[in-house]
């Protein structure tokens, strides 16, 4: 018997059932495909299965630091092949977002990566710089390994001027095999907090759903044809529990 039978066992009929409608995986990147730059040896073989038995496949990341091309380049790079419709970011959901709830903003002040800002610029979007005069229509916060102090500062000014404020997703910090700590976005959002008071007016990104309900669309899918893999307890696992309620 092999690990496969065994696992079967402990299923019950009702989540067999439940396993047998799913086509598609909404796969997480950091800590599940790879560890920063190092590919985990089970990757490309699952990927490989999925493919020989119908099931497709979308990546996902709560990390807005790269853009889409950066993202595919670097998959490109470990052996897996990605089209630009089955790659999903935080910025994308935050751009799609705005333009939805917010169709008036055009002018942002964020804390990103250059090439985090390139998207919303790119998407139609004006970056202001750091000057209490270049005033913006909202305040953008994502996890930004290019950070220096005064545009942090900036971001803490503009929150406590209650304009409109996102931030691309919740993450405490980035998975990592370095002997460091990487801050993320949620620990940004903290820092601004107990300056000002101010929390942001929505935090995108997993565990919020809506990446998931953009995945489903994009790929025609019904909810129970699509599930959620990723190794965060608080936001791949709640992410999958919001979507289904």
């Amino acid at each position: 018997m092999n690990k496969t039978d065994d696992y079967n066992k402990t299923l019950s009929a009702e989540q067999k059932a439940k396993l047998r409608k799913i086509r598609h995986l909404a796969l997480d990147m950091d800590g599940t495909i790879y560890m920063e730059n190092n590919i985990f040896p089970f990757t490309i073989p699952t990927l490989d299965t999925l493919k020989a038995n119908g099931v497709d496949h979308s990546f996902l990341t709560n990390n807005p630091t790269k853009s889409v091309g950066d993202y595919i380049a670097k998959l490109a790079r470990m052996g897996i092949d990605c089209p630009v419709a089955n790659m999903y970011t935080t910025p994308i959901a935050t751009i799609d977002y705005i333009k939805k709830a917010y169709p008036e903003v055009r002018r942002l002040f964020m804390l990103g990566t250059p090439s985090m800002q390139e998207q919303f610029v790119a998407a139609g979007f004006e970056a202001c710089a750091d000057d209490p005069d270049d005033v913006p229509d909202m305040l953008i916060v994502a996890f930004d390994t290019t950070l220096v102090y005064p545009r942090l500062c900036r971001a803490a000014w503009w929150a406590k001027q209650g304009i409109p404020y996102i931030a691309t997703n919740p993450d405490w910090v980035c998975p990592t095999d370095a002997r460091t700590i990487l801050v993320d976005c949620g620990s940004l959002q903290k820092c601004i907090e107990a300056a000002t008071g101010r929390k942001p007016d929505k935090v995108m990104g997993k565990p919020d759903p809506t990446m998931l309900d953009g995945i489903r669309d994009r790929n025609g899918l019904r909810p129970d044809e699509i599930a959620m893999v990723g190794d965060r307890i608080y936001t791949d696992n709640e992410m999958g529990r919001r979507a289904a309620a």
